[in-house]
């Protein structure tokens, strides 16, 4: 959609936040800018990527957030691994202390970026900024590292108007290995709480509705991935000599894995629950313009569209290790390993739907086939409470920042460290942002920034914090 279908921010309420939003506008193009030379930068937090990317991510972002002129202190920081000798990945912690009785407010974002995949699939390099029919592209231009500039923008704007009127205190913290798990995030949380610790924690790493509307996101699926090795023989044989007799590894696992689905798609694992709630209207042709669906393909599941995505669990083989195509021969596999990723519903943990689903496989693993089960990685989802005055701030500073009312959001994806968060700051107003729309093909090839939704995100949040600046604790 081209920026002229866009609704302006709505009228400010005082020449203060008119002047906020006229900052905000005048530093777009330097903020993009910024973001560019963010994207440039290949940091990836899986040890086969060079690691000297991810700290100069983290430079950069720190030299960003000092040149803001705002923050007391910024350092660049590791966080032990619980259970390891090993340090997470470099975080970058800006902070300053509120002033004259106002809250504080965290606000958090991610430098790390996902890996860019087939580098044929992109059309345009994947670590050079592209700007085309309104959209930057590139690895990392919409998540997360748009996010860190939305914070970085909003908070030159506000500092720009306020000056020495400035009393909000404001954490910044930006992790460096979100798409890895957040391994030393807990850690991290721990050993900085009293830096970390504020009235309100805006999480930048979420969505819209769409392109003209945002979305306050208060629903979040938990997540349980695993690896299961699927043992049959203990050597491989001839295919002609045995087949038919001898189960291979590879139809045992088809036909076990067979069993996590209903005929329509649904899942079929005994001990996973749904969560019960209206959802928006949306529609099958909307399904199918942004998950991109071929045109004689179907959708799955039953109940809303919506539904199934926000509420219901899902369950996805995101990856399989057994003989390649072009490598393949006559021959029983003894074994097969898969990765399983399942979507939680909102109000099950992650560990009880790991549970359900090992007992399914075991139950119907066919012919007596060996499992064994591997790198179990957990996380919870998430329920916000919409009550507090920090929610209803953030809507009204949608409203004005996009020029038309938010929309509450589940998300079918998964945050789990925002139940550490919870932990560790259980009096704290959670809210989920972003800067993403649905066509910004995060962790996909030629992922891209909407440039008028970036705008309206910096406005929103601008307004924000210019509003908990002018509100006593």
């Amino acid at each position: 959609m081209t920026s002229s279908a866009h609704p302006a921010p709505s009228t400010p309420s005082t020449e203060s936040e008119a002047a906020v939003l006229e900052a905000v506008a005048t530093g777009i193009p330097s903020a993009l800018s910024d973001l560019g030379h963010l994207v440039r930068i290949p940091g990836m937090a899986w040890p086969a990527f060079d690691q000297t990317q991810l700290e100069r991510s983290a430079d950069a972002v720190a030299s960003l957030a000092q040149g803001t002129g705002v923050f007391d202190e910024v350092r660049v920081l590791r966080a032990a691994i619980p259970g390891t000798d090993e340090h997470g990945q470099p975080a970058v912690l800006a902070t300053r202390a509120a002033r004259n009785g106002k809250p504080t407010i965290l606000l958090y974002a991610h430098h790390d970026v996902q890996p860019p995949g087939d580098d044929a699939l992109w059309e345009t390099p994947p670590f050079e900024p592209t700007v085309r029919d309104g959209r930057l592209y590139g690895r990392g231009a919409a998540d997360d590292k748009a996010g860190i500039m939305a914070h970085i923008a909003s908070i030159r704007a506000v500092s720009e108007v306020l000056g020495d009127d400035l009393d909000l205190g404001i954490a910044m913290f930006i992790e460096g290995e979100e798409e890895y798990g957040s391994r030393s995030f807990a850690q991290f949380l721990s050993d900085n709480k009293e830096a970390l610790r504020a009235d309100a924690i805006v999480v930048a790493d979420s969505g819209n509705w769409d392109s003209v509307t945002p979305g306050l996101t208060v629903s979040l699926r938990g997540n349980a991935r695993f690896t299961v090795r699927v043992r049959t023989l203990d050597h491989a044989s001839h295919s002609g000599m045995f087949g038919g007799a001898a189960p291979d590894a590879m139809m045992t696992t088809i036909g076990m894995l067979s069993t996590l689905w209903n005929a329509d798609g649904s899942v079929a694992v005994e001990g996973l629950t749904e969560r019960d709630a209206p959802t928006p209207e949306y529609s099958e042709a909307t399904l199918r313009d942004e998950a991109g669906l071929l045109p004689g393909t179907t959708p799955i599941g039953n109940g809303t569209i919506l539904s199934r995505i926000w509420n219901k669990p899902s369950i996805t083989v995101i990856g399989i290790d057994a003989t390649s195509v072009a490598a393949a021969s006559n021959t029983l596999l003894p074994e097969v390993t898969v990765v399983i990723s399942a979507r939680v519903a909102p109000g099950q943990t992650g560990e009880d739907a790991y549970a359900a689903l090992e007992r399914h496989l075991r139950a119907n693993a066919p012919f007596g086939a060996e499992l064994e089960f591997s790198d179990v990685d957990l996380g919870n989802g998430f329920l916000v409470d919409t009550s507090g005055w920090a929610v209803a701030l953030t809507r009204d500073a949608m409203r004005d920042g996009y020029g038309v009312p938010s929309v509450d959001l589940g998300v079918g994806g998964s945050i789990p460290f925002i139940a550490d968060l919870v932990r560790e700051f259980p009096d704290a107003q959670i809210l989920v942002t972003g800067v993403e729309d649905p066509h910004s093909r995060a962790h996909s090839p030629n992922e891209s920034l909407h440039l008028d939704t970036f705008r309206h995100a910096v406005a929103t949040e601008a307004l924000l914090l210019a509003r908990m600046n002018a509100r006593d604790v």
